[in-house]
């Protein structure tokens, strides 16, 4: 009884699983993916005002630590 029931609905699932990939790839969401994985492993330098920004967060975490008697 309950295979009756099972089995369409797995089939169904994979159906859905199916049409979601293939429209995946007509609309072009698998475009560059070894560009993607390069560009992740590529070093960002930071320009000068992201590391005067840097420093402030971090002077004011440790008068915060140490406000706490931390």
């Amino acid at each position: 009884m309950s295979l009756a029931l099972l089995i369409p609905l797995s089939i169904g699932m994979g159906l859905i699983g199916l049409g979601a990939f293939i429209w995946a790839v007509r609309h072009d969401q698998f475009d560059d993916p070894q560009g993607n994985a390069e560009r992740i492993l590529m070093p960002e330098f930071p320009t000068q005002s992201q590391g005067a920004n840097d420093d402030d967060m971090a002077s004011h975490t440790q008068d915060e630590d140490a406000r706490r008697g931390l």
